[in-house]
C-alpha cells in the first residue's frame, strides 16, 4: 500500500470536517481504533474497506492508494482553483503512468502560472522524446 494513503484519508476525512470516529461509523466499523491506525499509516485497510471508503468519499480506490486518477479528481470548492485537478489531467495528456515523487500536499497549493509552467515543462519534455525516438528510427 502506498505511503500516500494515510495523508490522503486524512485529507478526505479534514475536507468533510469528520472525526475519525465519525468515518469509523459511516464505514460500519466497530471500533476508531482500527481507522485510526491507518490513518497513522500503522495499518493499511484491505480491499474491501478500500472500495467502502472510495464510496464513501467519492473517489477511487486509485486515487486512495496512490493520490492520481486519471479519471476522477477529488472535488473542491469553485472559488479556488483545482491544481490537482489540473495536474492529473495534464499526467493523463501527456501519458505520464507512474509518479512516485506526487506528493499530494506539495502540489495541491499551485498557483495558475505554476501549473502553465508545469504543462510547458511537460510539452518541451514530451517533444524532446518524440524527437529521441524519431532519431532513432
Amino acid at each position: 500500500m502506498s505511503n500516500l494513503t494515510p495523508k490522503i484519508l486524512e485529507n478526505l476525512r479534514e475536507k468533510k470536517g469528520w472525526t475519525k470516529t465519525e468515518v469509523a461509523r459511516r464505514l460500519g466499523m466497530k471500533t476508531v481504533s482500527t481507522y485510526a491506525n491507518w490513518e497513522y499509516g500503522i495499518r493499511t485497510p484491505d480491499k474491501d474497506m478500500l472500495a467502502k471508503i472510495s464510496k464513501l468519499y467519492g473517489i477511487t480506490t486509485d486515487y486512495l492508494i496512490t493520490g492520481i486518477d486519471k479519471d476522477f479528481s477529488p472535488p473542491s470548492t469553485d472559488d479556488e482553483l483545482d491544481s490537482l485537478k489540473e495536474i492529473n489531467a495534464m499526467i493523463k495528456e501527456f501519458g505520464i503512468e507512474q509518479l512516485g515523487f506526487f506528493d499530494v500536499e506539495k502540489w495541491k497549493n499551485l498557483s495558475a502560472e505554476d501549473l502553465d509552467e508545469i504543462r510547458r515543462h511537460f510539452e518541451w519534455v514530451a517533444q524532446k522524446a518524440k524527437e529521441r525516438n524519431e532519431e532513432g528510427k
